[in-house]
């Protein structure tokens, strides 16, 4: 028999020893030779990040012992304190700055009223003829909410009949093909206007007859305000019925407002004179009396300047 064929059987019936390679040991304080990264789950026999608090994502969490919540809440409290303090000042300080050039407390008088004294209030101003007790009413030296007295002034009725009057005369003003908002601005900015110059001239003419008078400026505004009530139902009753319903209406709404501001002013003014003792004919009681009987019959005037060019 052939030699190679002699090798090959006995290569098969032979079985086969294991291999007498050698396999390292690892020592125990040697890392394994085919690990790719060490193994630091045992660190803490090493010192190695020994007694992790379980704070989450691996970071190690607060302190908590009594020393250091001694040495933290109080600068956390003096630093609540401190902040709240300031809050304190700065709105002490806004408040005293918007009370000085704005008096809110005194607005919010102006605007405590309700549905049943805007009701009795537009009667009062279309018929002023029927009212016979047009005293101010008072509760310990401060008048009453005007809710509680439909003879007080406000100024809800005179701020609602401003913007009313300014969108009836948009209407008037389109119902024409005039409309624009250059024009509807300027007939808003000249109805302003003019209440400026009635309030400036009116403190004035009070400053120089030297009037003594309890009639404030917001009084003042509320008072010439009235008039645009009945500017509005002039231009509706136009716009509705023509010339002939505007001069109606507006006519019967001036000669209302002069009636009541005669009666309301004549309070605020001449009863002034009487409570310092001056006679009725006398010159500085004349005066009171003129200045009265001017700003009332300013009104019809200013309210068909106003509004004469809207109805045609």
């Amino acid at each position: 028999m052939h030699p190679a064929g002699l090798t090959a059987a006995a290569a098969a019936g032979t079985p086969r020893l294991p291999s007498k390679r050698r396999i390292p040991v690892s020592q125990p304080g040697m890392a394994d030779p085919h690990q790719l990264f060490d193994d630091t789950s045992s660190a803490q026999s090493r010192g190695y990040g020994a007694q992790r608090a379980p704070g989450g994502l691996g970071y190690p969490a607060a302190s908590a012992t009594p020393q250091a919540a001694f040495l933290a809440d109080p600068v956390s409290n003096m630093a609540m304190a401190y902040g709240s303090s300031l809050a304190a000042q700065g709105k002490e300080l806004v408040d005293k700055n918007i009370d000085r050039f704005i008096p809110v407390t005194k607005l919010k008088y102006y605007f405590a009223v309700d549905t049943m004294y805007v009701g009795r209030k537009l009667g009062l101003l279309f018929f002023p003829y029927l009212h016979q007790d047009w005293e101010v009413q008072y509760q310990q030296d401060t008048p009453v909410a005007p809710r509680f007295d439909v003879n007080a002034p406000d100024l809800y009725i005179p701020a609602m009949a401003f913007i009313t009057y300014v969108l009836v005369a948009g209407l008037a003003l389109g119902t024409q093909d005039r409309f624009s908002p250059d024009l509807l601005g300027l007939q808003a900015s000249s109805a302003l206007a003019w209440l400026t110059v009635e309030v400036v001239a009116i403190l004035l003419s009070l400053y120089l007859v030297t009037v003594n008078t309890d009639l404030t400026t917001i009084d003042l505004v509320a008072f010439l305000g009235y008039k645009y009530v009945g500017m509005i139902g002039g231009v509706l009753m136009g716009l509705l019925f023509g010339k002939i319903g505007y001069y109606l209406v507006l006519g019967w709404c001036c000669v209302a407002i002069f009636v009541f501001m005669i009666r309301t002013l004549r309070l605020k003014i001449l009863a002034e004179a009487a409570a310092e003792g001056v006679p009725v004919r006398g010159a500085r009681n004349q005066l009171r009396m003129y200045l009265t009987m001017a700003v009332a019959a300013a009104q019809p005037l200013l309210m068909y300047w106003l509004t004469f060019h809207l109805v045609r």
